[in-house]
């Protein structure tokens, strides 16, 4: 809360992979833009796409679908790539994560996004920051700098 014991919000954009709805800071989106083709990299991971320039800026792109393990969709003219700044320690980098659609822009208060359930080692949690009730929706509230700085896209550096 502020000084005005009005509660603080942040915005969220969320968007769709297969039937489930995400969301991610907006401060750590840098542009959204439509699908180009990427340059694969060799001996990567499925979900690496490749890299694309962006004005001067070798980006990788990860598909989040195949990083979920989720069925892979042909690209095309309605595939997004949402271009996220990740933060690990004391350095930023800029990578793409080609979603299915952007959805929206929700204003959630930090106390509203409630921890995810425990599954045991049956399902890896570890890039869910909560889940939030956005109207009659759950919105799974990812962490993008966990999901994109994690040990396998090591290579994408």
């Amino acid at each position: 809360m502020n000084q005005d014991n009005t509660i603080e919000t942040n915005k969220y954009l969320t968007f769709v992979l297969a039937t489930e709805e995400y969301a991610i800071d907006i401060l750590r989106v840098q542009e959204i833009k439509g699908w180009s083709k990427t340059t694969a990299i060799p001996n990567t991971p499925a979900y690496i796409c490749g890299v694309i320039n962006l004005r001067g800026t070798i980006v990788p792109i990860i598909d989040l679908r195949l990083r979920f393990g989720l069925a892979h969709l042909e690209y095309g003219q309605m595939t997004v790539v949402v271009v996220v700044k990740v933060v690990s320690g004391p350095r930023e980098r800029i990578m793409g994560i080609v979603v299915d659609a952007v959805s929206d822009v929700y204003d959630v208060s930090e106390q509203d996004i409630k921890p995810p359930p425990e599954f045991g080692t049956i399902i890896n949690i570890e890039f869910v920051k909560g889940l939030v009730g956005v109207g009659d929706k759950m919105v799974i509230v990812l962490d993008i700098d966990r999901l994109l700085n994690s040990a396998e896209l090591a290579i994408a550096d």
